[in-house]
């Protein structure tokens, strides 16, 4: 009889330790979406500043946003990294928008330096 007993306890606690498992990997969190938004989007930065520094049109704080951006990404702040990534975006494709107007401008002799 004590055999028999001893089964049912020892089977009803592996089925508690299997469904209990089961349960935390179900509330394990999933991997973060936002780490390869951020890594994308700072990417998509800099491809931008490269732009606008093959112009010459770089702007003197899109380099440092970047910097910014890939430290914050390290910490885990992914939404500053991705504001921050955002804004280099921006003046990476301003930076060369400005070059590219500032080609065709006409300045006169006594403007140039």
């Amino acid at each position: 009889m004590q055999i028999k007993r001893m089964i049912k306890v020892l089977s009803a606690a592996l089925l508690m330790s299997v469904c209990l498992s089961t349960q935390a990997q179900e509330a394990a969190p999933a991997a973060d979406p936002n780490i390869a938004r951020a890594q994308g989007m700072i990417a998509d930065a800099d491809k931008a500043r490269k732009k606008a520094a093959s112009v010459e049109g770089e702007w003197r704080d899109t380099g440092k946003m970047l910097k910014q951006a890939k430290a914050a990404l390290k910490k885990g702040d992914h939404v500053k990294a991705m504001k921050l990534a955002a804004k280099a975006h921006k003046q990476g494709v301003l930076g060369q928008q400005q070059a590219m107007d500032q080609k065709a401008l006409r300045m006169p002799s006594y403007l140039k330096y």
